[in-house]
């Protein structure tokens, strides 16, 4: 019997559509099949590469109305939001499509020969840019185009050379089914085996687990909650032959801000910062969960003032704020859960309305002491949703002990650093140490696509903090190095380019 898998309306709740289940047996066969069309692509060329990204990405443009309305009534997330994931999503596939193009996957070292005995002296050796094999990317619930079937871990897994087996998530099962029968007419119109891109689909954990152990999957690529991640982490490190699990997980995001700094623009960046916090609802991974204030004592500044009236200020730009649908009734109610716990934690709920009935969520602010933050671990744990927590530092000391205490994060943003100081340059090395991205303007939601950006860091941000999800640099998750020592000429010559 086929289990069937429910598509809600991300408003009312209302059932749109059921669609089937991958069964036990077809997960299997469609890992098979990328198999099967691993060899042919890991001998493509850049070219061919770049002209399939191409055409998927022109695909999604072709077909925008009809997804966007879809991903709409799924998500809740608006047209203005998913027609610019949209055209993020195809930006991605054009920008991956430009690196193999380039030849970014075959960058290769060329070490000559050098006559004499070790260790001056060495053969001739060239390291080499390999694909790792059918990589299973499972879809993440917030962004139902840019890290979803098409996403950014498709898009750099392709360029690498290696094919994908996509998890829908259960969150836009429609939109998934239908961005994948557009796959299916471009691997068609090109002549490219159908293995090349797979879906499967399923309620559960049974699934996720079957895609992973399967021995043809060379690497997963995940984007979810901390608890998902690191159970998949686990199933793939327990395999008989252990693969790599690039996941990025869940992050609470400090904002330091410094008192002089609020001193002069407090209700500027309280407002900038109320919209971060909210934005898509708080269901970013990069949303600000966490807020440092340090009540240390400065010459001509009455510190705890400025950090008390900044505080005020925040809470009144959040009251406003009309924040949409969350992706998930699972969601909401995680969300839910999350603030009483910080209540129960002995946080002082700053903003906490009630919402209505059938109503979005509203808005959440609260603050604790850092002893408080740093003692207990309920209070560090990230609430998906729009919501953050002020934590009030009595010294830098503590301040850099409350990033220490939340251990790996994808941001940190740090405000008021402008002059070089011991204190500034404490800060900068306290956050390096723990994340992936520092921002000393704006807020972290918003990740830029590009040649220097680092989406991920300490667990519990990401299962491998050296690896990003986003940017140019996300395509070497799925290349492994390759030394040839003593290559026969015809073999050096072709330069990395695949054999």
């Amino acid at each position: 019997m086929t289990t069937m898998l429910p598509s809600f309306d991300a408003r009312t709740g209302a059932v749109l559509a059921e669609l089937p289940a991958t069964a036990p047996a077809a997960v299997d066969a469609t890992c098979d099949a990328a198999a099967a069309a691993f060899p042919l692509w890991q001998g493509s060329t850049g070219a061919q590469r770049g002209a399939l990204l191409r055409a998927l990405a022109a695909a999604l443009e072709g077909d925008r109305a009809d997804l966007v309305a879809l991903a709409d009534r799924e998500t809740a997330l608006g047209p203005v939001r998913l027609n610019g994931e949209l055209d993020r999503t195809a930006f991605q596939l054009r920008r991956f499509a430009d690196l193999a193009e380039r030849g970014a996957p075959f960058a290769f070292t060329d070490d000559p020969a050098v006559a004499g005995a070790p260790p001056a002296g060495h053969p001739a050796m060239q390291r080499w840019s390999v694909p790792l094999g059918p990589v299973a990317m499972f879809s993440a619930s917030n962004f139902p185009f840019a890290f979803s079937v098409l996403g950014g871990d498709t898009a750099s897994a392709l360029a690498a050379g290696c094919p994908v087996v996509v998890k829908a998530h259960t969150g836009h099962l429609q939109l998934s089914n239908r961005v994948f029968g557009l796959i299916q007419g471009v691997l068609a119109a090109q002549g490219l085996p159908e293995g090349l891109i797979g879906l499967v689909q399923g309620g559960g954990r049974d699934i996720g687990v079957r895609l992973i152990r399967h021995p043809a999957i060379a690497a997963g690529a995940f984007t979810g909650s901390t608890q998902g991640g690191a159970a998949l982490a686990a199933e793939a490190a327990a395999r008989p032959r252990p693969v790599p699990f690039f996941g990025e997980l869940g992050s609470v995001n400090p904002v330091v801000a410094l008192p002089a700094r609020l001193a002069t623009e407090g209700a500027a960046l309280a407002a900038t910062l109320a919209g971060s916090i909210t934005l898509g609802c708080g269901q970013f991974c990069t949303n600000p969960g966490v807020i440092v204030l340090i009540d240390e004592v400065q010459p001509g500044l009455d510190v705890k003032a400025v950090n008390d009236g900044f505080v005020a200020q925040l809470a009144e730009a959040l009251r406003p704020q009309q924040p949409h649908a969350m992706l998930t009734t699972a969601m909401r109610g995680a969300f839910e859960a999350g603030v009483a716990h910080w209540a129960q934690a002995g946080a002082e709920m700053l903003v906490q309305e009630t919402a209505a009935a059938g109503q979005p969520p509203r808005p959440v602010l609260a603050q604790v002491l850092a002893h408080e933050f740093i003692a207990r671990a309920a209070l560090r744990e990230e609430v998906f949703g729009p919501s953050s927590l002020v934590v009030r530092a009595a010294s830098l000391a503590q301040a850099l002990q409350v990033l220490q205490a939340v251990g790996g994060t994808l941001t940190v943003t740090l405000w008021g650093l402008d002059a070089d100081t011991d204190q500034t340059r404490a800060l900068v090395r306290g956050a390096m140490a723990i994340a992936g991205r520092v921002l000393f303007a704006g807020v972290p939601t918003g990740v830029a696509v590009t040649a220097a950006q680092q989406h991920g860091g300490p667990w519990p941000s990401s299962t491998r903090p050296e690896s990003t999800s986003v940017g140019d640099a996300a395509m070497a998750r799925f290349l492994r190095p390759v030394c040839l020592q003593d290559a026969p000429a015809w073999l050096a010559g072709r330069a990395g380019q695949p054999v």
